[in-house]
């Protein structure tokens, strides 16, 4: 196990009703708020309504900024950061999914900043000190809600990138699963793409010795292969909401992360394909996981091995390992497939036309992985696996 420090401050406030507190929240970091949200969906459930009576309950200032993106634009957050410094924003409250979150935090970091926010995307510079965030979540997924990273995509270039920081983690997250009952299907899919993701990204470690945190993402892992099919069936059904909910903070705010080093490579190479095509990033994992799989299994059959026994329930065979170990990257392709998410690009109605630049972009700052080190003829090999 390696040395670690945990630090994870987002207040988490959970459960029915929870979003109607989101103005007693607010009210703690100051009186001018930045309303930051998407489209129209949180305005026909009614959403929208009952925070800005909730803001408007405790007097508080509300100025809205709409119109993000999935695969948030650099352009809107840079407009979100004028407005902070014009308006003299005290806090940014995001009202939606990672996409949301994403761009608030990257405001939230760039309101202090006095060069480009993009800045901390390229390894230029990193945040010093932030405005205060808050989230009222409505797509349990990224994670975003309670993590230490951003993704944003910049339209010169169509880069989408990355970057961590303590500073990123919201000041206070409100998660009602009800919230949810309203998701389309696909929608419901990718987020559950993106949770297992983002617990496999940790599970496929090389450090040894780490059972306690292997556990935990076994345990979270069949947490969403259990609760998704019935959340598929029964959108309202509250209690496998709320254990997909949960397990989408716990998958994502470094608690498994404790003690090992997860690998990530999968979300680099895919943050090329939504970067490009805007595919859903939930859709893009489902494809290139199962092919990153299949390139690396073989650097350690027996942690693949442990995956396709102990989170989906595959036969031991101790004469022939590698045949359990690919059993479990079926297992996991055929519950993509059940759960309606292609698991080719192919399918994704995906081009084959970039993967020279997608590998580039992907390894200009260096190999991607720890698992095993990838560079650009990795990339594109995985690439081609995935078609």
């Amino acid at each position: 196990m390696e040395n670690f420090v945990y630090h994870c401050p987002t207040k988490i406030i959970f459960g029915k009703g929870t979003e109607n507190q989101v103005g007693s929240e607010v009210s703690k970091y100051g009186k001018k708020v930045l309303l930051h949200y998407g489209g129209g969906s949180i305005k026909k459930s009614g959403l929208y309504d009952r925070v800005l009576k909730s803001l408007k309950n405790e007097a508080l200032e509300i100025i809205e900024l709409g119109g993000v993106q999935p695969n948030p634009r650099l352009s809107l957050v840079k407009e979100g950061i004028d407005i902070c410094r014009k308006e003299k924003i005290d806090i940014i409250l995001a009202v939606g999914g990672g996409s949301v979150i994403d761009s608030a935090k990257t405001i939230a970091v760039g309101v202090p900043y006095d060069g480009d926010v993009w800045d901390f995307f390229i390894e230029k510079a990193e945040p010093e000190k932030r405005i205060f965030i808050g989230v009222v979540l409505t797509i349990p997924a990224s994670g975003s809600e309670s993590s230490d990273s951003a993704v944003i995509t910049n339209e010169d270039g169509m880069y989408k990138k990355g970057f961590n920081s303590n500073l990123l983690r919201p000041d206070f997250a409100i998660l009602n699963p009800e919230l949810t009952f309203t998701l389309p299907r696909y929608q419901t899919a990718c987020g559950a793409s993106d949770i297992m993701a983002h617990i496999m990204e940790r599970y496929f470690t090389r450090v040894r010795d780490v059972e306690l945190t292997d556990r935990l993402c076994e345990a979270a892992l069949k947490t969403v292969i259990n609760n998704t099919p019935i959340v598929l069936r029964e959108p309202e059904n509250y209690a496998a909401r709320a254990e997909i909910m949960w397990t989408g903070t716990i998958a994502h705010n470094n608690l498994l992360d404790t003690g090992r080093i997860g690998d990530w490579a999968s979300h680099k190479i895919e943050m090329e394909i939504s970067g490009l095509y805007d595919l859903a990033h939930g859709a893009g994992l489902a494809i290139i996981f199962p092919a990153w799989m299949k390139y690396v299994y073989k650097n350690d059959v027996g942690r693949f091995a442990r995956f396709a026994v102990r989170v989906w329930d595959v036969e031991p065979d101790f004469y022939d390992i590698e045949k359990v170990a690919l059993e479990g990257i079926k297992k996991l392709e055929d519950f993509y497939r059940e759960i309606g998410l292609p698991i080719t690009l192919k399918e994704a109605n995906i081009p084959y036309d970039r993967f020279e630049e997608m590998a580039r972009k992907c390894t200009e700052m260096g190999p991607v992985g720890n698992f095993i080190k990838l560079n650009k003829d990795d990339v594109i090999r995985i690439l081609e696996m995935s078609k």
